[in-house]
């Protein structure tokens, strides 16, 4: 296949933008006229606004979703000799922040469907240094969070979210960021709420914890240079929370979309009868995916050479992840070897993502279908005639 120019990215942050810089610049320009820039007005007004969206007593905004993690971490008390048990088909920060506080990551095999820590693998996973469970909702959809509590209070293990991936995502009618002891959340640019650079928060409605969050950012300190433990400076700055809160008040709209553009894809597949070839992700009961990616297996060795095929026509796709945290070279002395997580392996070996992003739109959307098609060796005829709106 011959390159050609990108018709179609896989992520366009700019048409986001375009749909609400009025609303952007006059929330950043009320930031340079006060010169507040750190906490502060902007970060609580934003806070309560995510903790409401959340439904969750507690929002504390920090400055990235790994320091969310970290400080997470040290607010439940995690520390030098503990276990976490995790997920290890996950970004790399999940991992890396039980590390940092001196814990040792314990991974656990995924499940199948929807990539999610597996419940059943987590009870044989635990030991006496067992402090916490880390489930990851990955891509936008959460665990399964039952059997996950029963176990946690079985054992009085906390459990703490990595909702990095999945704001507004729900289990059972509930929100992403109260299905555990405390929740941590990224708005690095690219999430589905994404700010203008790096920033995090935490959720949660513990009222104990929450104290102790809000001084853990800051060095520890209660007030007047009073410092009752060591913690970070992780503080969310003001631009960030002015944008994010702009952004907050579209979130369900651009949810909606992406949700209708998987919709869109999964019926596509079937039209172009690759659906066999390019599996479509797995929407799982009582879930709200809001579709942080939009991920497909394309099973039976041939995902490199059908990404190679889609990024040379210039069709935007990704993987994520390549490779399995407990098969990381940092973490060889853990002992882990390949073949001893098999699920979590065989998905990084299969996932692909595409371009899910709100405003891809109709058209768009039939060309990566076709794109993939060709990138197959298959004919790019839909079994029905297609009826294309432009995207937005």
């Amino acid at each position: 296949m011959s390159s050609s120019p990108t018709p179609v990215p896989f992520i366009d942050l700019q048409a986001q933008h375009a749909t609400i810089r009025t609303e952007v610049m006059e929330a950043v320009s009320r930031v340079f006229e006060s010169q507040a820039f750190v906490l502060g007005e902007e970060v609580s007004s934003f806070e309560a606004d995510a903790a409401e969206y959340c439904d969750a007593r507690h929002a504390i905004g920090c400055a990235s979703g790994t320091d969310a993690l970290l400080l997470a971490l040290m607010a439940c008390g995690v520390g030098p000799g503990d276990e976490v048990i995790t997920s290890p088909f996950t970004f790399f920060a999940t991992a890396g922040s039980i590390h940092r506080v001196g814990a040792t990551p314990v991974f656990v095999d995924v499940e199948p469907d929807g990539f999610n820590i597996d419940p059943e693998a987590i009870e044989d996973a635990i030991t006496e240094r067992t402090k916490a469970i880390m489930p990851v909702h990955i891509f936008g959809q959460t665990a399964e969070m039952d059997p996950i509590w029963r176990i946690a209070q079985k054992h009085d293990l906390h459990i703490i979210e990595d909702a990095a991936q999945s704001i507004g995502a729900e289990y059972r009618g509930r929100r992403s960021g109260v299905l555990g002891t405390v929740a941590c959340f990224s708005f690095f640019p690219t999430k589905n709420l994404g700010g203008a650079g790096d920033g995090g928060m935490m959720t949660t409605d513990d009222d104990e914890i929450a104290a102790r969050l809000n001084r853990l950012r800051v060095h520890g300190d209660v007030g007047g240079y009073e410092h009752v433990e060591v913690g970070l400076n992780s503080r969310l700055d003001a631009l960030q929370a002015a944008v994010l809160k702009v952004k907050l008040r579209h979130l369900d709209d651009w949810t909606e979309a992406r949700r209708a553009n998987a919709e869109r894809y999964d019926a596509l597949l079937t039209d172009y009868r690759i659906a066999d070839a390019v599996q479509p992700p797995v929407r799982l009961p009582e879930r709200r995916h809001v579709y942080n990616q939009y991920v497909t297996r394309v099973p039976n060795g041939k995902r490199q050479d059908v990404l190679n095929k889609m990024r040379a026509a210039g069709v935007g796709a990704a993987v994520y992840y390549p490779k399995p945290l407990h098969l990381q070279t940092c973490f060889a002395d853990l002992g882990y070897k390949p073949g001893q997580l098999p699920v979590a392996e065989q998905a990084c070996e299969e996932v692909m993502a595409l371009p899910i992003f709100a405003e891809l739109g109709e058209e768009r959307q039939e060309i990566v279908v076709q794109t993939l098609c060709k990138s197959l060796g298959r004919q790019a005829v839909p079994s029905r005639p297609r009826v294309l709106r432009a995207a937005a």
